[in-house]
């Protein structure tokens, strides 16, 4: 059998190498929780697409491209369920603090929008993100490429729970980029997926719901269609949320649309994706810092490239954890 963690999706850069693009992580050390921010001090053209049918979301109705305000400042990711989505308020507090935001009237807004998913298997339940770790995220964030892993939003994260949780792997976050033609685009996932996680160049499982043996992975896509039925489903409890970035001129109908097609990027690397049982959310945020417009075509196939490439990295990159006696495998415990 081939090492669990030997994939084609090489490691590839970051969503720093985006000019413009900041990154930093708060990790609760109480819980297996946190969050991730990713910040826009000069602002970006943004947009959003929700494709799981159970997101917890703050602000993704003004990113519609017929709304009126076009840019935002930071994007917040962060476990804890709908609890997490507190954590942005830290960081409109942190932005406000840098004088950093929307004018409005004598005031400065700054621009949130927020994704959270659900971790709330492991440990006390009562500890989730909240402003203060939204802030001390903010704090945190620099443009050097961020840690990967079982931090931040992704701490508590779980992949492959179709079987039960018992059954399941650690996921995490995960990021990368590409360049091409003097454009780079780089995305950020936090991966906690309901399904199992896919090599999108050669279709093997790298992580998700195990056998009874514990190391030898079912491949859930082939149970479901043999008539092997789930394991009775907890509404609402995963999730795989990011952020894609370009340093391309986007108008925010291109916002938009990037972060529709950034999807295509989930749906190779994980299976099922945007189930009933998901909130998968991505947000596209362009900078311009490149001075060049978009090119949608180039645009479209880097965003999906490096989301199915972050999302490998998140499970590449986590650790196993144990919280009360559960222990949940990651893929190098399997190697």
């Amino acid at each position: 059998m081939p090492s669990p963690t030997a994939s084609s999706l090489a490691p590839a850069g970051a969503i720093t190498d985006v000019a413009g693009i900041e990154a930093g992580h708060f990790t609760d050390t109480r819980r297996p929780t946190g969050c991730t921010v990713i910040l826009a001090r000069d602002g970006a053209v943004a947009g959003v697409d929700v494709r799981g049918a159970a997101p917890g979301t703050r602000e993704t109705d003004l990113l519609s491209p017929t709304n009126l305000v076009d840019r935002v400042h930071a994007v917040m990711l962060a476990g804890g369920s709908a609890w997490g989505l507190d954590a942005a308020s830290g960081a409109m507090r942190w932005l406000e603090e840098q004088g950093i935001g929307l004018q409005v009237g004598p005031g400065r807004i700054p621009i949130v929008p927020a994704a959270v998913l659900f971790d709330l298997y492991l440990g006390d339940t009562a500890i989730r993100p909240d402003a203060a770790a939204g802030h001390a995220a903010c704090a945190a964030a620099s443009g050097d490429a961020p840690e990967e892993g079982s931090v931040g939003a992704g701490t508590g994260a779980i992949v492959g729970k179709i079987y039960g949780v018992e059954r399941a792997m650690k996921g995490g976050v995960g990021t990368a980029s590409l360049r091409v033609g003097g454009i780079t685009v780089g995305a950020l996932v936090a991966c906690n997926a309901l399904g199992d996680v896919i090599d999108p160049d050669t279709g093997r499982v790298l992580a998700g719901a195990r056998l009874d043996d514990g190391r030898t992975l079912m491949d859930t896509r082939r149970a479901l269609l043999a008539g092997q039925p789930p394991k009775r489903l907890v509404a609402a409890a995963n999730t795989s949320i990011g952020v894609v970035a370009t340093d391309a001129v986007l108008t925010k109908a291109q916002a938009a649309r990037l972060a529709t097609v950034a999807h295509d990027g989930f749906a190779r690397s994980i299976n099922p994706a945007h189930t009933m049982f998901d909130g998968d959310t991505l947000f596209a945020l362009g900078t311009g810092a490149s001075g060049q417009p978009a090119e949608m075509m180039l645009l479209a196939t880097m965003a999906a490239e490096a989301v199915a490439r972050a999302t490998v990295r998140a499970v590449q990159a986590a650790r196993g954890i144990t919280v009360d006696g559960v222990h949940i495998p990651s893929l190098s415990d399997l190697a």
